[in-house]
């Protein structure tokens, strides 16, 4: 089981996202720990102090499919993958287990 951090995400969002990876500790709070996977919605977060602050952890950013700034600024940023908020819904488990893989 993995902890998985979501960052900048609505609570509609945050159920879903906790319905699609129900064998994850999925929180919104940082711990003591650092989380396996940070999932973060960069449409409304700045995707800089996301990966400056989890520079170590694999980093998953999504927004709608309008916004290629902010997809272009998350890859900027370094995250490992950044999508369209569909493709979290569509692909998850794909990309959850892409990203954690390394540290599985």
């Amino acid at each position: 089981m993995a902890t998985v951090l979501l960052v900048g995400v609505d609570l509609f969002l945050r159920a879903k996202i906790e319905a699609l990876l129900p064998e994850h500790h999925v929180i919104t709070v940082e711990g003591v720990d650092p989380p396996d996977l940070v999932i973060a919605d960069i449409g409304r977060v700045d995707p800089d102090d996301v990966a400056d602050t989890f520079p170590e952890v694999p980093l998953l950013g999504f927004t709608n499919h309008k916004d290629t700034d902010g997809l272009r600024r998350g890859h900027t940023a370094g995250f490992d993958r950044v999508i369209v908020k569909s493709a979290l819904f569509e692909r998850t488990d794909e990309l959850i287990r892409g990203l954690l893989a390394p540290i599985e």
